[in-house]
């Protein structure tokens, strides 16, 4: 039985039993603590918790999953994976323990031919906490098991909570018995691979505070309704019911390894460690894929790192597996057409997502050669000193700056015939995880917690008017101080205050709020921040200027007019910004990012190299003829299918409900979905100015321009300094750039000129310095400042050249100032170093004396630092370190 089938059968089953069917959310999730969607129930958080109502008593849906926290197991496992799919059926305040069970076991144990999962009972074991006696006789009612297949576990393995607080309760699971070729006899209890757990029940009835752990609290009481979360591996039944050993050789993943099985060369099963890293890379290459698909693109932090992190392992993995060239483009294929009955999304938004992954491919195996050049000269430092092993250190910088795998580490020391300092390495890894942790702890401290607003999310969503009013009349619904609900504020005060309706904008979709006041009976409220903290619900930060402002008192929201229009101007431009970025590079040029605020945008688009200064006079002249023509700028709110089907763009990452609301910009020539605020044509938007563009990240571009009045500052300015500039050279303003190109290579050409004369004079120096060679011990000795010099390079050559005249014995020590910074040149003779005088230590010793740092070859080293002041000392270090070498 193929995945999709299996989903389909699941929703087939519980749609005709009642329950509404949900979509899949996107894998980035909405809630400030978490960057994915990381289990199937965290869409519905809001529902669960009774902050926000439910829609619907009873749903069912299959969400996509990302969780990375026991990444180093995937590919050992039969189960472990990145990405997932997961089975739920929901119920809000509607069915519970009776009905749930009763569903599950139906729906796993009915035959095939009747659009059950077909599994035998007597392959089926359960798990119930300990204490629940109601779960325990409902299995042994509705399913009829056997006692012995009813196992009572604790808190740690049949308790679910977030480990917060906020919703609780205990848990249920069924386990599919694989037989005793996987492992020992006794029921999941014996915690072995042979018990594969393939759905969780979760009766989610209490409320926990005093969260000491996730098995440590106090139950403060009931949910305000009793509710059912349910989660069925989708992977997990699919290599059940395909008889293959894992999740990795399942039909929507085993392809990707096939076929890298083919680009190496190897048999898979035929090695343990092989077989591992084929599994890696058939789980991150379509984890790779889902993410792209949803919007996520590879960077340095968050959501972008995890996804740099997954392809990064691919590309190890292949590499270990002797394949050193580029795969992505053969890989992603595969996943792609493995996936795209599922997610139709992959094979028609692909040319974006294998312009991503193979941008990303490209750029790592360049780190890799750059990583490789390094960890060389780490095993050449090792062997020189007699060592027989790298330095933790340094593998962790090789890891942490470079990206450069620590397996690949080890494996290309061990082939160099050393070892690596794992301990070391390990250490350091886990004070930089600990000081993650420390971090992510704090964050999800601070944001995690919405249940302070479920009291006033029940009493109706927030009414926004800002689309047609700038000022509404409403009331006080809710204060919160530092989250905690308060009836009354004072001047002074910043405060969280909850109205009715509003006519300020909450940040959303790329635009600031709005900035306004809140006034009221003998108070007034600044207006510093709006957000929507959960769905439905606008939250004002403000700060009470004046009187005194209590809950149900009257208050009128007045937003700031001169910035809203300014806002306004700056998000319909980034529209046409768009559109036109559209027009001239083509239909991949999506955007992955933008920001918006009064007489300013900041656009993030999909696109692998910088623009032209043609291309890009191009965009902005597409844009401002938008402007000039006038066109006109209509919104309608519709299904999010209807939408679809007239063409209007949906951002990647975005959640969208099941009405939306369509912007439209001389109709479908900019057609997006937004529930931003709009100018009501384009003249009004008056003038944009693109003022740069650069790029943020593999594949990734940003293009920023002012707006309306802003953007005819920017230009008065620059129509100034060409003004000053015009009358400084002289020169008309058609001709300047001409006239300052030509400066400047008169400019370049008078300081080549200087330099050649400094490097002259300098070499007409090489017969008195080699003249001033005194003898010590074995060696001829120079140590001079030579004053100035125009680069490192002269003061190198001068001491090369004076080496040559002294001799075969000479150490020849050189001080100069470059650019205001100190150099110390170090050069010794064949006789010398045969002696013991090394360029090397010597500069190191120089360096010290300097601030700063040095080193080289034994023949020729270079010292630098930052007090030009300590020459003389530096170079009485030398001649110190000399003396040692003799001795």
């Amino acid at each position: 039985m193929k995945t999709a089938e299996i989903a389909k059968r699941y929703l087939t089953y519980f749609e005709k039993n009642g329950h509404t069917i949900v979509p899949s959310a996107p894998l980035v999730s909405d809630d400030p603590a978490l960057m994915f969607v990381i289990a199937g129930m965290v869409p519905f958080i809001p529902y669960l918790s009774g902050d926000v109502p439910a829609p619907y008593k009873r749903a069912a849906d299959n969400q996509k999953c990302i969780r990375t926290n026991d990444i180093e197991e995937v590919g050992k496992t039969p189960r472990h994976g990145t990405f997932f799919q997961m089975l739920g059926n929901w119920s809000f305040g509607d069915y519970f323990k009776e009905g749930a069970i009763r569903y599950a076991w139906e729906l796993l144990t009915s035959p095939e031919a009747d659009g059950g999962l077909g599994f035998d009972p007597k392959d089926l074991w359960v798990t119930v906490y300990e204490e629940d006696d109601e779960a325990h006789d409902l299995w042994r009612e509705i399913a009829g098991l056997p006692e012995e297949r009813i196992q009572r576990l604790g808190k740690d393995t049949n308790y679910w909570s977030t480990g917060l607080p906020g919703p609780a309760g205990p848990c249920s699971e069924i386990f599919f018995d694989r037989g005793p070729a996987y492992g020992i006899d006794g029921g999941p209890a014996t915690d072995d691979d042979r018990y594969v757990e393939i759905w969780n029940l979760v009766f989610m009835q209490y409320e926990i505070t005093n969260v000491r752990s996730k098995y440590d609290f106090e139950i403060v009481g009931e949910l305000p309704a009793r509710n059912v979360d349910t989660g069925m591996g989708l992977e997990r039944i699919a290599f059940l019911k395909q008889g293959v050993e894992n999740m990795y050789e399942t039909d929507q993943v085993r392809p990707v390894l096939d076929r890298a099985v083919e680009l190496s060369g190897k048999t898979y099963g035929a090695n343990h460690d092989d077989d591992v890293r084929f599994r890696v890379v058939a789980d991150h290459v379509r984890s790779s894929l889902m993410l792209l698909s949803d919007g996520v693109t590879p960077s340095n932090e968050g959501r972008g790192y995890i996804l740099r992190r997954l392809m990064r392992r691919v590309i190890r993995a292949m590499r270990l597996l002797g394949v050193e060239g580029p795969t992505f483009a053969e890989l992603f294929a595969a996943s792609r057409d493995a996936m795209k009955e599922a997610y139709p999304i992959v094979e028609i938004d692909y040319p974006r997502i294998s312009q991503y992954a193979l941008a990303e491919e490209a750029t790592f195996l360049r780190t890799l050669a750059a990583g490789s050049e390094n960890l060389d000269a780490s095993i050449a430092a090792a062997k020189g000193a007699g060592r027989e092993r790298i330095d933790g250190a340094e593998a962790f910088l090789l890891h942490d700056t470079y990206g450069f795998p620590i397996d690949l580490t080890m494996e290309i020391a061990e082939e160099a015939g050393l070892r690596v300092d794992r301990d070391a390495f390990d250490t350091l890894m886990q004070e930089q995880r600990a000081r993650a942790k420390a971090d992510a702890r704090s964050r999800k401290r601070q944001l995690a917690d919405t249940s302070v607003y479920r009291d006033l999310r029940a009493q109706g969503e927030t009414v926004f008017t800002g689309y047609t009013d700038l000022e509404t009349a409403s009331t006080v619904l809710g204060i919160l101080h530092h989250g905690v609900p308060v009836t009354r504020a004072s001047a002074g005060q910043i405060v969280e205050v909850i109205l009715a309706e509003t006519a300020l904008y909450a940040e959303s979709g790329g635009q600031v709020a709005d900035k306004g006041v809140i006034v009221g009976p003998g108070y007034e409220l600044e207006v510093i921040d709006v957000q929507r903290p959960v769905p439905g619900l606008v939250s004002h930060t403000v700060e009470v200027t004046s009187g005194e402002v209590g809950v149900d008192q009257p208050a009128t929201s007045v937003v700031d007019a001169v910035n809203r229009r300014a806002a306004q101007q700056a998000h319909s431009a980034t529209h046409l910004v768009h559109a036109a970025l559209r027009d001239t590079l083509g239909k991949s040029a999506t955007q992955t990012g933008s920001l918006n605020r009064a007489g300013y945008l900041r656009f993030d688009f999909s696109w692998g190299q910088a623009l032209s200064d043609a291309t890009k006079s191009e965009i902005e002249e597409i844009a401002n003829v938008a402007v000039r023509d006038n066109l006109e700028v209509t919104t309608r709110v519709l299904s999010l299918d209807e939408a679809k089907a007239a063409g209007a763009m949906a951002l990647f990452g975005e959640k969208y409900g099941e009405t939306v609301r369509m912007v439209d910009i001389g109709g479908p020539w900019s057609r997006e979905l937004c529930g931003g605020i709009h100018v009501a044509s384009s003249a009004e938007i008056g003038l944009i100015n693109v003022i740069g563009e650069s790029s943020v990240g593999a594949s990734n571009r940003r293009v920023e321009a002012l707006v309306g009045q802003d953007a005819f500052r920017e230009l008065a300015t620059e129509r100034a300094i060409v003004a000053q500039l015009t009358s400084s050279l002289k020169t008309p303003k058609d001709q300047l750039a001409a006239r300052i190109a030509q400066l400047s290579a008169n400019l370049k050409a008078a300081e080549k000129k200087i330099a050649q004369f400094e490097a002259k004079a300098l070499e007409g120096r090489v017969p008195a310095l080699a003249a001033a060679a005194t003898a010590s011990g074995p060696f001829r000795v120079v140590t001079e400042s030579v004053g100035t010099a125009a680069s490192g390079d002269d003061v190198r050559t001068l001491a090369l050249q004076v080496r040559e005249r002294v001799g075969a014995d000479a150490v020849i020590a050189l001080g100069a100032e470059v650019s205001g910074r100190p150099v110390v040149i170090v050069a010794t003779g064949e006789a010398a170093r045969g002696a013991g005088a090394k360029a090397g230590v010597l500069a190191k010793a120089a360096a010290a004396a300097l601030g700063g740092g040095g080193g080289g070859r034994d023949d020729v080293a270079q010292g630098g630092g930052t007090d030009a002041a300590a020459l003389p000392a530096a170079l009485r270090a030398v001649a110190t370190a000399l003396e040692t070498a003799s001795a």
